[in-house]
């Protein structure tokens, strides 16, 4: 399973690039503007470099399926590792499908978000999305089971050998657990989030106690050295 930064920081970014574990980086206007980003297209461009080639997923900023179009062929110029975040629907109900077989057909990579339904992963799928994002969390907001959603995604997209699932909305370590635990082909998750994934207050305790064991230890071969 693959592991996307929800970030537009490049401190963020790059700490997790040394760690080893990043395989790309979703972003949104909301996010760049919490992030400190006033420049879009400078950012991206910024984040494009520092993946050394990973996918980068920038998000429309309009309900215009037109407009849509022209800003993924704008985005999509800014680097080659730029993919472009379609929503499946716009807020008025109408599809977005034709953007996403748009794109996709002059090789503009897509990634569809804002799916709450297997229909809707299908339909992204057929129209030619690299990446098909479901939202856990908000899935589970409405009394459904994610990890079913997700596990039936997958089955079907590597039956037909269509795009990847990437599972967004996540909000704390048990969404991770039960996304990775579905099949999720990618996970897309705030840094904040990902740290708490490390922690845990009993290995903590349990290098204390290490650390401890081995200053004994060595004051103990000390006291041997000295006293031969």
């Amino acid at each position: 399973m693959q592991i996307f930064a929800d970030t537009s920081d490049i401190a963020e970014i790059t700490k997790w690039l040394r760690r080893g574990v990043l395989d790309g980086v979703t972003t949104n206007p909301s996010i760049m503007l919490k992030d400190g980003v006033r420049d879009m297209e400078k950012a991206a461009r910024e984040i494009a470099e520092a993946v050394e080639g990973r996918p980068v997923s920038m998000e429309v900023t309009t309900n215009d399926p037109e407009e849509m179009i022209d800003q993924g062929r704008t985005f999509a110029k800014w680097a080659p590792n730029i993919v472009v975040k379609i929503p499946i629907i716009t807020e008025d109900g109408v599809p977005c499908l034709e953007v996403i077989h748009t794109l996709s057909e002059e090789a503009v990579k897509v990634n569809t978000t804002a799916m709450l339904s297997f229909n809707q992963v299908m339909m992204a799928a057929k129209a030619g999305a690299t990446f098909l994002r479901i939202f856990a969390g908000r899935v589970a907001d409405e009394g459904h089971d994610p990890s079913e959603l997700i596990g039936t995604a997958v089955q079907w997209v590597e039956r037909w050998g269509y795009g990847k699932i990437l599972v967004g909305s996540i909000r704390g370590n048990l969404e991770i657990q039960r996304a990775a635990a579905a099949g999720a082909h990618i996970v897309t998750v705030p840094p904040a989030v990902l740290e708490k994934v490390l922690d845990h207050k009993y290995t903590r305790e349990t290098v204390r106690g290490f650390n401890a064991d081995a200053r004994s230890a060595m004051a103990e071969i000390e006291k041997f050295r000295q006293d031969r």
